[in-house]
């Protein structure tokens, strides 16, 4: 199995996979469609429901990480959020319920919140995107403490087999 940089994943949107491509859904929202207020600091704000299929034979593990690329205007987007990092999920795995918290066997990494766990949109301004990315590695990666995002980056470097990426939009109501 063919390993990419991440760099070159995010350059091209490159989703390998072994027997199809990998895909992460949710049935709280489609693709590109509104993260429903429950998700949100305007609700409840637990996690959406989640699942994946396509993950690649060879996979060890999984790395979930849900980021806002829109912080703080998406008119001037200046830096991105980091709203969930989850890691080391067992690839027989399938998914997330909604409010589902980090499944048996894997760990949290650090959001942007200061916390570990979901922290949901709470845009500033404007509707943001919020991207839910799904990484198939071919290794467990241990524990690396609470990381954040660019940390698990890092760690992931050299191990991707595959990525899905699902993206939902979020605009607060006044």
């Amino acid at each position: 199995m063919n390993r990419i940089p991440l760099a070159a994943l995010a350059l091209s949107g490159a989703v390998l996979a072994g027997d199809g491509p990998m895909r992460i859904s949710s049935p709280a929202f489609a693709d590109g469609g509104e993260i429903p207020r429950v998700h949100t600091c305007q609700g409840e704000d637990v996690s959406p429901p989640l699942s994946w299929t396509g993950v690649p034979e060879g996979a060890k593990s999984l790395a979930l990480v849900v980021a806002d690329p829109d912080a703080p205007d998406p008119a001037h987007p200046k830096r991105t959020w980091v709203h969930w990092v989850v890691y080391d999920i067992p690839p027989t795995v399938t998914g997330i319920p909604q409010g589902g918290g980090t499944p048996p066997g894997a760990r949290d990494g650090k959001n942007d919140w200061g916390r570990t766990g979901w922290g949901g949109p709470c845009p500033p301004i404007g509707r943001h995107r919020y991207f839910h990315e799904l990484y198939a590695l071919d290794t467990v990666l241990g524990d690396l403490g609470e990381p954040t995002k660019a940390r698990l980056e890092e760690a992931m470097e050299g191990h991707v087999l595959a990525r899905a990426t699902l993206v939902g939009t979020y605009q607060k109501s006044r």
